[in-house]
C-alpha cells in the first residue's frame, strides 16, 4: 500500500503511466489491491484497468462505484470505451447497464456506433476521434485549431491530419511533420499540389477483415490508418497500439491452439471451464494413442520374438513427431504472417519434404550404426534406418500439408494440427518399423 501511495506522491500526474501503476497493482494480494485501486487517479483508472490482465477486472468492478466506473469510461478514447464496457458486461451486466446510463450522450452514441461492428471487422477497432480539415483551409488556421484542441485535451496521440471534402469524404492524409513545413499562408490543397510527395491515404474499410488491415500496417509500416466506409466517408482511425494488441492476441491464440488449449478458457479463472477445454483435446489425443497401440498390437508376435524391437520402436515415432512439429510450427507461422500464398503452397511442401528427407537419411545412418553396435545385428540397423527415413519423410509432408489443407478449408491451421500430425507420425513410425522388421528380420 505504501508503495503505490509513495509512487503517486512522488510523481506528477502527467508523468504517471497506467502500465506502471498496473505493474505495481499486479504484485499485490487481494486485500491490498482493493485498497490500492481506489488511490489511482480517477482519470487513469480506465487505462489502468485495461492494462491489467483480464482476471483483475472483477476486482476493479467490485471496488469502484458506478459513478467511478462511469468517470473511468468517460476518460477513455472511444475504442477503449467499447473494450471497457464489453469487459464490464462480462463481469456484471446490471452494473454495465447502470454505468452506460450515466454516460453523456456523445459517449453513448460513440459506444453504440462501434458496438455495431463484428469482432473481426476493422471498424470494431477504430477510434472515432480524428483531426480533420478541409482542402481549402489556410494552414495557419488549421495549426491554431489543432493547438486549441490539444490544450483542451480534445485530441490525443495525433500523428496525421486527414483532409476531407464537404461531405466528409477522405481526400488526403498529411503527417504533422509535413504540415509544419507547409507554407502557412497558403491552403492545404495549394501546398499539396506544390509538393513532390504523395499524400494519397493508405486506408482501411470499416467492414474489412481486421487481419487484412494488420497486414497492410506491416506492409506500409504506418503508425495510424484512416478508416472509411464503402463510400469513402471518413469514420475513424486505427492506431499502431491496437494493431500490436491484435498481433499479440493472434500469436497467443495460435500458440494455445497448437497445444490444444483454448485461449479464452485459460484467461478465465474458472478451473472447471479450463479443465473441460483441455480434457476435450486430451480425449482426442487418447483416441489417437489407442490407434497407435492397435498398430503395435498387429505385430505382437514380431515384438515378442525380438526384445530389441520394443526398445528401439519409440525412437522412430519420437523422431517423426519432433520433425513433424518443427515443420508444422514453421508452416503455421508463415501462414499467419501471410508468407505463403495459394500459388506457392506446393513450394512450401517440397521444401519441407526435402528438409525432412535430408534429416531422415542423416539420422537413419546414425541410428543404424547405434542399433548395430547396441544389439550386434546389422540388419536391425537397416530396418530402423529405413523406418526413420519413411517416418521423417511423412512427418515433413503431413507437417506442411495439414495446416495448408485446413487453411484451404477456411479453418484455423493451428486448431487440431498437432493431434492429427501426432497420429500420423505414431502410426507410420510404428507400422513401418515393425512391418520392415517382420519381413527383413523374421
Amino acid at each position: 500500500m505504501n508503495e503505490i501511495k509513495n509512487y503517486i506522491k512522488s510523481h506528477e500526474m502527467s508523468e504517471m503511466h497506467p502500465s506502471e501503476i498496473a505493474t505495481i497493482l499486479r504484485g499485490m494480494d487481494d486485500e491490498k489491491f482493493s485498497k490500492a485501486i481506489k488511490l489511482v487517479p480517477k482519470k487513469l483508472v480506465g487505462d489502468v484497468a485495461l492494462a491489467l490482465p483480464d482476471r483483475y477486472f472483477d476486482d476493479v468492478v467490485e471496488n469502484l462505484s458506478v459513478d467511478e466506473l462511469s468517470q473511468a469510461v468517460s476518460e477513455l478514447e472511444s475504442d477503449d470505451q467499447v473494450e471497457f464496457m464489453q469487459e464490464l458486461e462480462d463481469v456484471d451486466e446490471n452494473v454495465a447497464s447502470k454505468v452506460f446510463e450515466t454516460l453523456d450522450e456523445d459517449d453513448k452514441k460513440e459506444i453504440t456506433q462501434l458496438q455495431k461492428y463484428n469482432e473481426n471487422e476493422a471498424g470494431a477497432y477504430m477510434q472515432l476521434e480524428v483531426f480533420t480539415a478541409h482542402a481549402d483551409e489556410i494552414v495557419q488556421d488549421v495549426i491554431k485549431r489543432f493547438a486549441r484542441l490539444r490544450k483542451e485535451n480534445e485530441l490525443e496521440n495525433v500523428q496525421n491530419l486527414f483532409i476531407v471534402d464537404n461531405h466528409h469524404k477522405l481526400l488526403y492524409s498529411v503527417g504533422l511533420d509535413d504540415l509544419l513545413i507547409f507554407d502557412f499562408s497558403k491552403t492545404i490543397e495549394e501546398n499539396i499540389k506544390e509538393s513532390d510527395e504523395s499524400f494519397e491515404p493508405i486506408k482501411a474499410y470499416d467492414k474489412e477483415d481486421i487481419k487484412v488491415v494488420v497486414e497492410r500496417f506491416k506492409q506500409y509500416d504506418v503508425s495510424v490508418m484512416p478508416v472509411v466506409n464503402e463510400h469513402g466517408i471518413l469514420r475513424g482511425r486505427i492506431t499502431s497500439d491496437d494493431i500490436y494488441d491484435i498481433i499479440n492476441e493472434h500469436a497467443t491464440e495460435q500458440m494455445y491452439n497448437l497445444a490444444g488449449v483454448d485461449d479464452e478458457a485459460e484467461d478465465d479463472e474458472d478451473v472447471l471451464k479450463a479443465g473441460r477445454k483441455r480434457a476435450y483435446w486430451l480425449g482426442i489425443n487418447l483416441l489417437t494413442a489407442i490407434a497407435a497401440s492397435l498398430v503395435i498390437g498387429l505385430f505382437e508376435d514380431t515384438i515378442n520374438s525380438m526384445v530389441a524391437l520394443a526398445v528401439l520402436m519409440p525412437i522412430v515415432a519420437s523422431m517423426g513427431g519432433n520433425a513433424g512439429t518443427q515443420t508444422l510450427t514453421v508452416v503455421v507461422r508463415q501462414l499467419a504472417l501471410g508468407e505463403i500464398s495459394n500459388g506457392d503452397a506446393w513450394r512450401s511442401i517440397k521444401k519441407e519434404v526435402a528438409i525432412s528427407l535430408m534429416n531422415g537419411f542423416l539420422f537413419a545412418v546414425v541410428m543404424g550404426i547405434i542399433a548395430y553396435l547396441w544389439f550386434k545385428m546389422p540388419m536391425l540397423g537397416v530396418v530402423i534406418g529405413l523406418s526413420m527415413i519413411i517416418n521423417l519423410l511423412m512427418a515433413g509432408f503431413f507437417g506442411a500439408m495439414i495446416p495448408l489443407a485446413l487453411k484451404w478449408l477456411k479453418i484455423d491451421p493451428a486448431i487440431g494440427s498437432t493431434v492429427i500430425l501426432t497420429t500420423v507420425t505414431d502410426v507410420v513410425g510404428f507400422f513401418s518399423f515393425l512391418w520392415l522388421a517382420k519381413i527383413i528380420l523374421l
